[in-house]
């Protein structure tokens, strides 16, 4: 009888134990998944400001307004901001503590961005682009992530600069001049075919030569127009651009960059405090960068009419 109490005991603690382990487990996944997952249905608006009456910090100022131009002239908004989820950072265990200016707290795991510092850097990053783009500077936006990707191609396309959207090609500052005969290969093969050279060539040899200038158009077809090294560099997600923030840094070309909670700061010259994951974020802030630069390229435009 003993025994058997005994194996009823074990059974049951090695049952428990499971079920605490699963449930820690279910715990994890869940704070690991909380980003992505629209946490930010969860976190009501009224939530944040007693929580932080009750620790007496400083709540998000959601109405408070930077003067910050968008295509339509209007202003953004730190309740624009707060709305596309702005604010979420990582979970507080990924967390850069070099972020901690940045930071208005924590809610449920996540480190809260304060959306004043936001707008703030957003402001001068843009009077930067702006100015840059009205001295005639080679401009470079870069964003390789898969949310940025299509919107910021095709913001650079319309205010014409140039861009990266697939890879940081190693060089393209450190090494100019071997990325420039990539480039100029492209430009080449590119006329080449529009002029009809290509037509004396196999069959073979042209569907070769098609199939390269596809594979240099994804690599390098962005900065192809690029005349020289670039002046300033626009990285969404600095942590995941980091190659191309570091190169810039090596040759002191000054570095526009969103900064999510797990980023390094010190690297970026004009940094901008904010969730760099949302894509409704992401395009309030590029459509802001395209503003900003399209602003600066008419300047030059309406000097060089003045002048004339």
């Amino acid at each position: 009888m003993a025994t058997k109490k005994a194996t009823e005991k074990k059974v049951i603690v090695s049952a428990s134990t499971k079920s605490e382990l699963s449930t820690k487990k279910d715990v994890v996944k869940k704070v690991s998944s909380a980003k992505s997952k629209l946490v930010a249905k969860e976190i009501d608006k009224v939530e944040i400001t007693l929580d932080a009456v009750e620790t007496k910090e400083t709540p998000v100022k959601v109405n408070e307004e930077v003067k910050v131009a968008k295509k339509s002239g209007e202003k953004i908004t730190a309740e624009e901001l707060f709305e596309a989820g702005a604010h979420f950072g990582h979970v507080v265990k990924k967390w850069n503590p070099k972020m901690r200016k940045f930071l208005w707290g924590e809610k449920n795991g996540i480190h809260i961005f304060d959306l004043e510092k936001t707008l703030l850097g957003l402001e001068e990053a843009c009077k930067v682009l702006s100015q840059a783009a009205e001295d005639g500077k080679r401009i470079v936006m870069v964003g390789t992530k898969r949310q940025a990707k299509q919107m910021l191609e095709a913001e650079a396309k319309r205010v014409g600069v140039s861009y990266i959207t697939q890879r940081w090609m190693g060089g393209l500052i450190t090494n100019w001049k071997q990325v420039k005969q990539t480039m100029d290969r492209l430009n080449s093969l590119k006329l080449k075919r529009d002029q009809g050279d290509l037509k004396k060539f196999t069959k073979k040899e042209q569907v070769l030569i098609d199939k390269e200038i596809v594979r240099l158009e994804r690599i390098v077809g962005g900065i192809a127009t690029l005349k020289n090294a670039p002046e300033l560099i626009v990285a969404i997600d600095t942590h995941k651009e980091k190659l191309a923030v570091k190169e810039s840094n090596n040759r002191k070309v000054p570095v526009i960059g969103l900064v999510d909670s797990n980023a390094n700061p010190d690297v970026v010259d004009y940094p901008i405090p904010m969730n760099d994951d949302s894509a409704k974020a992401l395009q309030i802030v590029i459509s802001a960068f395209g503003s900003a630069i399209e602003s600066g390229m008419k300047k030059k435009k309406d000097t060089v009419v003045a002048s004339k």
